[in-house]
């Protein structure tokens, strides 16, 4: 039995403690919000976003951040936006040699930084581990088997993180390509909203199969640019987390697109369904692709429709009417 801290309740941190309970850890769920501690107290569950999963009271729910101090694994699992804030409240925490796994996917807005880099920032001297992959909050939550990727620079570290989580419901592979896990996993949430506008749209299966298999090539380009293996992406980080969240409404991303589609603004969309990765994502991923000078035409009009008020049906337009090319660029299965 091993101690593990799960930072930030949300539906997917609340999964990963009823998976790590499960399996007989001592497991504490931080959150920030003493109402949502209370909430899930009292209810038994996260009825807001991880409704009939049950949280057993073997789980210590707890706003003291010192819950992570003696953990044998760190698993923080908070947006975007909170990564910073959180991994900054940990200085003084943990000791040193931390074993530290991100499971949350994007990048950060400001900066363009991945997770992790500002996880080894912050805290130099932790053991530092990625993990993505098609995972969505409501299956895991139920144990329904899923897969997923556990990506280190030192592949024991990844391995540590594998012999803690895996079991046989959750199976995890091992891998030391960190940034293209992680790109994976952030730029994804990009396709995935235009996914929902083409659902939105109501265009038909052969768009979404086009706009989902020409998506996963503007990632690997990116990815590559920055440092990643272009096979990772036809891997579970990259083709199989597109494909869950393209396809599936426990998506948000998939959801605010497809009420995009429908006529409502971004404003509108995002106050309905809740924090909305892909929205942040177009904008950070857009900006890394003019400073890295790489061809991303899908990410470029979620940009503007995100960002700039393009109506989607016209970055429909824009998108079909470019200049003739080759279909040269799909080669995730060589290097």
């Amino acid at each position: 039995m091993a101690k593990i801290a799960v930072l930030g309740a949300g539906g997917w941190g609340t999964a990963l403690a009823v998976l790590a309970d499960r399996q007989s850890h001592q497991v504490r769920l931080w959150t920030p919000f003493a109402e949502e501690c209370e909430a899930i107290r009292r209810d038994g569950e996260h009825k807001k976003l991880l409704p009939d999963v049950p949280v057993p009271p073997t789980i210590e729910l707890t706003t003291d951040i010192h819950c992570a101090k003696d953990a044998d694994l760190v698993l923080l699992v908070v947006p975007s936006f909170a990564i910073a804030e959180t991994v900054g409240k940990l200085k003084g925490v943990l000791p040193d040699g931390a074993l530290i796994a991100n499971a949350g996917k994007g990048i950060e807005r400001e900066s363009g930084r991945r997770f992790t880099e500002i996880i080894r920032e912050a805290l130099p001297t932790a053991r530092v581990v990625a993990l993505s992959g098609p995972s969505h909050a409501e299956e895991v939550g139920r144990g329904v088997p899923t897969s997923v990727v556990s990506a280190a620079a030192d592949i024991k570290d990844a391995q540590a993180v594998q012999d803690l989580l895996m079991c046989p419901v959750f199976r995890i592979y091992t891998t030391t390509d960190v940034i293209g896990v992680e790109l994976g996993g952030a730029l994804k949430n990009v396709i995935a909203l235009a996914a929902g506008i083409c659902d939105g749209l109501r265009l038909g299966d052969n768009t979404k199969a086009a706009l989902m298999t020409r998506g996963l090539c503007e990632m690997a380009r990116l990815g590559v640019a920055m440092g990643a293996r272009r096979a990772t992406f036809g891997g579970l980080s990259g083709m199989g987390d597109l494909m869950v969240t393209c396809g599936s409404m426990h998506s948000r991303n998939r959801r605010a697109g497809m009420l995009i589609g429908e006529g409502l603004t971004v404003e509108q969309a995002i106050a309905r369904v809740g924090t909305v990765e892909g929205y942040l994502a177009a904008k950070t991923a857009y900006e890394l692709s003019v400073q890295m000078d790489v061809d991303m035409p899908i990410t470029q009009n979620c940009y503007r429709i995100c960002y700039e008020g393009m109506p989607a049906r016209e970055a429909l337009t824009a998108l079909l009417s470019r200049a003739k090319t080759q279909e040269e660029d799909v080669l995730w299965l060589s290097e």
